[in-house]
């Protein structure tokens, strides 16, 4: 079903509340993970305001879908997103990361409602998410479950041994999506440990694999509708979304060093003042693109 132009506005629209939010949460906290979250607030915000069965007032519904966040690291665009939704108390924001704290770096699933899994240690998620589908068939629930990786997560190994089994198993209910914003915090992927062919290497271990631009909202859509049309028991599907780390602000994107950056009054002014340009410019695409 092609993503209306209304739908691709609010969408645009949700993207750009949730890139502020983020931006003052990493003013107020000091610091934070902002460049990995720029590059995956669309891809949250396609699943948690379009595709995913999820109700905020009911966020342990057993039958909800599951979104495992491996690349934890994002908490803090994460912390904004469960505040959007009013999960948390957006005051909390502004104690991110600080003592005593419920919002600590990496989020803790036992303290923030909605959070399906603690992560951050990088490579545990994709078995978390594997043993979440996995459940669902066993006890004949109809849920999906998303799992978001980061690309320089995709070094560890126990990605790869996830993979191997959730293609084996054919578990087609776990949507696999990578932000491909192509750096980690040491330099780009392909310096720090080649990546590429990249793609072929996920069709390799069994995937159907969809290569999009991961800051569209109709590609995104138009994948994650693919993935979701699957039945259990098919080929699993793998995203790779070619992001942009930092998207929106211009000292920030595609510059490895924004991996975790901290937000003084200059840096948050031009962030802000980026932003509304970055959100004005993407309304003129889907004005012009949407149907």
């Amino acid at each position: 079903m092609a993503l209306t132009k209304q739908e691709w506005l609010r969408l645009e629209a949700k993207a750009n509340d949730l890139r502020n939010l983020t931006l003052k949460t990493t003013y107020w906290a000091g610091s934070g993970h902002i460049g990995g979250s720029f590059s995956a607030i669309d891809i949250l915000t396609a699943l948690y305001h379009k595709y995913m069965n999820f109700d905020p007032k009911n966020p342990t519904d057993p039958d909800r879908d599951r979104c495992v966040v491996s690349k934890g690291h994002i908490g803090i665009a994460l912390a904004a997103l469960f505040a959007d939704l009013g999960l948390v108390d957006v005051e909390e924001l502004k104690t991110f990361n600080l003592t005593g704290s419920k919002l600590g770096m990496h989020l803790d699933s036992n303290k923030v409602k909605g959070l399906d899994a603690s992560t951050g240690s990088l490579g545990h998620g994709s078995s978390i998410a594997l043993g979440m589908a996995m459940a669902a068939r066993l006890k004949k629930q109809d849920y999906n479950t998303f799992l978001i990786l980061g690309d320089g997560e995709c070094h560890e190994g126990s990605i790869w041994e996830a993979a191997m089994a959730t293609a084996h198993f054919k578990m087609s209910k776990l949507v696999t999506i990578v932000d491909r914003n192509h750096n980690c915090i040491d330099g780009n992927t392909e310096d720090v440990m080649g990546l590429e062919p990249f793609a072929d290497k996920w069709k390799a271990f069994g995937f159907d694999v969809k290569v999009i631009n991961g800051h569209r909202f109709d590609e995104i859509c138009q994948a994650l509708e693919y993935a979701m049309a699957k039945k259990d028991n098919e080929q699993p599907v793998c995203i790779i979304a070619d992001t942009i780390k930092g998207q929106g602000v211009s000292f920030m994107a595609d510059n490895y060093k924004w991996h975790y950056g901290a937000i003084d009054d200059a840096k948050f002014k031009t962030a802000t003042e980026d932003l509304a340009k970055f959100f004005e410019e993407r309304k003129t695409v889907a004005e012009k693109e949407g149907k």
